[in-house]
C-alpha cells in the first residue's frame, strides 16, 4: 500500500511538472519506475498506459483555459502517433540488458536538455502567430514520438522546446498544445507495447497509481501554467532527471565505486547552481518586466500632465 501510495504522489508531482512546462511526466515516471528494478520496456509501457488517462485530462483541462491549438494537435499528434508506435516495437524487442543503458542515456540526454534549456535560455516570442507549417511539424511529431517511447519519455522535453523556438505559438498554448496531442502518443505506444509484451509486460498497479495521482494534477497544473515560472520548475525537473539516470548508468555499466561518490557530489553541486541560477534569471527578468511598467505609467502621467 506504501508503494502505491508513493507512486501516486510521483505520478501527482510528475503531471504538475509536466502540466506547467510541457514536459518530464513519462522521463520522471519511467526514472522513478527504473531506479526501483522495473525493466525498460516494462517501465515504459506502465507509464505509456498511465499517460493514457493524465493526458486526456490534461488536454481537456487546459483546453478549458484556451491554452490548446487543435490544428496544431492534429499535426504533430498523428505522426508522433506513428513515431511512438515504432518506438514502443523497438524497445520490446531489445533484450533487458541492451535495453538498461540505452534508456539510460536517453533519459540522461533528455535531463540535461531540460536542465540547461529552462536553466538558460529564455522564449522566443518573435513570430508569434505565424502559421507553423506541417513540414515542420510532421518530422518533429515522429522523431518525438519514437524518442518517447523508447526512452519511456521524450514527447515534451523534445517538442516543447521546439514548438517554443519556433516562436510562432504563446507559450501557454505550446505547453497545452503538446500535452493534448500526447494523448494520441501514448494510445499508439501502448498498442505497440501490447502487441510486443502482451499484458504481462505492464504492471498494471503502478499504472492506476500513476493515473491516479496525475488525474489530480491535471487540472491544477492547467491553472498554474500562467502562475509558475518555468524556469525554475524545469531546472528542478532536469537536475532530478540527471542526477538519477546517472545512478542507472553507473549500475549498467559496473563503474567502480570509488568514482560514485565523487560523480554524485559534482551532479549535486551543478543542479544547486543551476536552480540558483534559475531563481537569480526570473526574479531579475520579473523586476526588469516591473521597472518598464513604472516607465510607462509614469509616461502616461507625465502626458497627462502636460495636456493639463
Amino acid at each position: 500500500m506504501l508503494k502505491f501510495v508513493l507512486l501516486a504522489l510521483v505520478g501527482l508531482a510528475a503531471q504538475l511538472v509536466d502540466g506547467s512546462l510541457g514536459m518530464a511526466y513519462g522521463v520522471t515516471s519511467t526514472t522513478l519506475l527504473l531506479a526501483i528494478g522495473t525493466n525498460p520496456a516494462m517501465a515504459s509501457a506502465t507509464v505509456h498506459l498511465a499517460e493514457i488517462g493524465t493526458t486526456l485530462a490534461s488536454g481537456v483541462s487546459h483546453h478549458r483555459f484556451g491554452n490548446v491549438d487543435w490544428k496544431v494537435v492534429a499535426r504533430i499528434g498523428i505522426p508522433g502517433a506513428v513515431g511512438a508506435f515504432l518506438g514502443a516495437t523497438v524497445l520490446s524487442q531489445l533484450s533487458t540488458e541492451a535495453a538498461a543503458p540505452l534508456m539510460a542515456v536517453i533519459l540522461l540526454v533528455l535531463g540535461i536538455y531540460v536542465l540547461i534549456r529552462f536553466t538558460f535560455f529564455g522564449i522566443s516570442t518573435r513570430h508569434l502567430g505565424r502559421r507553423l507549417p506541417t513540414k515542420f511539424l510532421a518530422p518533429l511529431g515522429i522523431f518525438a514520438g519514437f524518442v518517447d517511447a523508447t526512452g519511456g519519455g521524450g514527447w515534451g522535453p523534445v517538442g516543447t522546446p521546439a514548438l517554443l523556438a519556433s516562436g510562432r505559438m504563446e507559450p501557454r498554448k505550446v505547453i497545452g498544445t503538446i500535452d493534448a496531442s500526447e494523448f494520441l502518443v501514448a494510445i499508439a505506444a501502448s498498442l505497440g507495447f501490447l502487441i510486443g509484451l502482451g499484458g504481462q509486460g505492464i504492471v498494471w498497479w503502478m499504472a492506476l497509481a500513476l493515473l491516479l495521482g496525475g488525474l489530480i494534477a491535471a487540472p491544477i497544473a492547467a491553472w498554474l501554467v500562467r502562475h509558475l515560472p518555468p524556469r525554475i520548475l524545469g531546472a528542478a525537473a532536469g537536475s532530478a532527471i540527471v542526477i538519477v539516470n546517472i545512478r542507472s548508468l553507473l549500475k549498467a555499466f559496473d563503474i567502480p565505486s570509488a568514482a560514485h561518490l565523487p560523480l554524485y557530489i559534482a551532479a549535486f553541486t551543478v543542479a544547486v547552481l543551476a536552480i540558483g541560477w534559475s531563481v537569480r534569471s526570473h526574479l531579475r527578468t520579473r523586476g526588469q518586466e516591473a521597472a518598464a511598467t513604472e516607465a510607462v505609467d509614469e509616461g502616461a502621467t507625465e502626458g497627462d500632465a502636460v495636456v493639463a
